[in-house]
């Protein structure tokens, strides 16, 4: 009871000091900073910052952004989309099956990561066939799969070791996605120009 008298009594001198030594400044001294007309947080106005929306995301590897990427046959990469680093390669392969040139391929290999009933369906519905190893823990798995066709998939590893030559894009400097999505197309610009030297 003697505390909060205490503080009774201590706001009230205050209170009359503040009346006779006319309006005191904004940055007051109060035992609660509630009450501060500053002290609590801005909700609602200015813009939005922060990592949402900035295809960033944790996964075992650390901080990371995923890079979904596909090349074609000479193992030139031709269109790529970003996600957090918690995305799963698995539910962006019909992303990755639409964007890109205008072109229909006669396969599409991709690694263990992308196997699932649902991606080889969405493949062969638009007239692709599937190159996808099954996971160990699948059924009902066929008894060929065309292993000679599948190594072709070390070539877009490749570009990727390629890509990431850049320090900028191997090591995501930059803040934003919209940035980060230049840089990585301007790599891959730059991995796509042939050098002919002629004598």
């Amino acid at each position: 009871m003697e505390t909060v008298r205490s503080a009774e009594q201590g706001r009230g001198i205050r209170g009359l000091l503040r009346h006779v030594g006319g309006d005191e400044p904004d940055g007051t001294s109060d035992p609660d900073v509630r009450f501060h007309d500053r002290a609590r947080a801005c909700l609602g106005s200015g813009r939005k910052r922060g990592q949402k929306g900035q295809a960033l995301g944790r996964s075992k590897g650390g901080f990371t952004t995923n890079i979904h990427a596909k090349a074609d046959g000479c193992g030139d990469l031709i269109a790529f989309d970003l996600t957090g680093g918690e995305a799963s390669d698995c539910t962006h392969f019909q992303t990755l099956l639409d964007i890109g040139p205008d072109i229909t391929p006669r396969a599409a290999i991709a690694d263990k990561g992308y196997s699932s009933k649902a991606n080889r369906a969405a493949a062969r519905a638009r007239g692709i066939a599937p190159v996808i190893p099954h996971k160990a823990n699948e059924k009902n798995q066929p008894l060929f799969f065309a292993r000679t066709l599948y190594k072709a998939r070390g070539r877009i590893e490749q570009a990727f070791g390629r890509l990431k030559r850049f320090k900028r894009v191997a090591l995501r400097c930059e803040k934003t996605a919209k940035n980060y999505r230049s840089i990585v197309s301007f790599a891959a610009g730059l991995c796509l120009i042939k050098f002919v030297h002629t004598a």
